[in-house]
């Protein structure tokens, strides 16, 4: 038998075990030994990383062959799978452009802890990503990445005031705007959780453009959570905080108050509406019939 009709029966072979069902399919030694071979090209790679019965073994020969690993869609594929091993899966993905990250991030196949790397990975370059993939990263990626969007625009903002000279006002302004759009544009990713929400208006660093964005937001403003979140920032203004506060009942309100960092005479403010909108206790409500009855009696004289 010649050398090209050997190859072409290992690839045969090769063929077969990559795509037979896995009731019917090879053995894990197969599986394993099929992603150690040499000959495997991208097409069987593919096949056989479709099999949702692939061992960790395999998958870990596969991470080591040369020739399968040449294919982009092959590492993809591989990060993807399943039942990849940690400690093979996250090494690789640092290695994939952003975007790739995203889509694994996404894929429902992906185990939660290999997801979470993944997003640490994406929040990582956030910085370093172009302001259209920062757009498209807070419309489509995980809810994780666009909380971190979020924060990290809304610091970026932060100190833009700190940069600017008499010749950079206008460039700065433009970058502001920018990063506004990326900002909002995040505030709308169906992912974006309430719990995200809350934890990036705590932060430490959450800015006033950031809290001012939640504020206005139709959707999430109006959610009784997150008013109490934005209660305990030092931004809100006068008039968001008397709009926010009257839906958080009244004991609620003293223990949002008093973790604050609102301005005092805002809080005060609050604490005094508050007490005005309370119902009278029993003794209050006698008093405030007598005081009825007696000016009563007054226009009968």
């Amino acid at each position: 038998m010649s050398e090209s009709e050997t190859t072409q029966g290992d690839r045969a072979t090769l063929s077969g075990i990559a795509s037979t069902h896995p009731l019917t399919g090879p053995t894990s030694a197969d599986l394993v030994r099929t992603a150690a071979n040499p000959e495997l090209t991208e097409d069987l790679a593919l096949a056989l990383l479709k099999r949702t019965d692939l061992p960790p073994e395999a998958l870990e020969q596969l991470a080591k062959n040369a020739t399968a690993l040449k294919s982009r869609k092959v590492k993809v594929a591989l990060v993807s799978h399943a039942h990849t091993p940690r400690h093979v899966s996250v090494p690789m993905a640092r290695q994939f452009y952003t975007f790739d990250l995203m889509k694994i991030a996404l894929a429902p196949s992906v185990p939660t802890d290999i997801k979470v790397a993944i997003d640490n990975v994406l929040i990582s370059r956030l910085t370093a990503v172009t302001i259209g993939e920062q757009l498209t990263l807070a419309r489509r990626a995980s809810g994780r990445v666009a909380a971190a969007l979020l924060t990290d625009v809304a610091a970026r903002e932060g100190k833009t005031g700190d940069r600017e000279t008499a010749g950079s006002k206008i460039k700065n302004a433009e970058a502001t705007d920018r990063e506004t759009t990326v900002m909002r544009t995040a505030l709308e990713n169906p992912r974006l959780t309430e719990a995200l929400v809350i934890k990036a208006i705590l932060r430490d660093d959450a800015s006033a453009a950031m809290v001012a964005a939640i504020a206005q937001h139709k959707k999430l403003s109006v959610r009784k959570e997150i008013r109490a979140a934005l209660l305990r920032t030092q931004h809100l203004s006068l008039a968001r905080a008397l709009e926010f506060s009257q839906v958080i009942p009244a004991g609620l309100l003293q223990e949002v108050l008093a973790s604050s960092r609102l301005p005092e005479r805002i809080k005060e403010q609050l604490r005094r509406q508050s007490e005005s909108n309370l119902p009278l206790s029993g003794a209050k409500k006698a008093t405030a019939r007598k005081n009825k009855k007696g000016s009563n009696n007054l226009q009968d004289i």
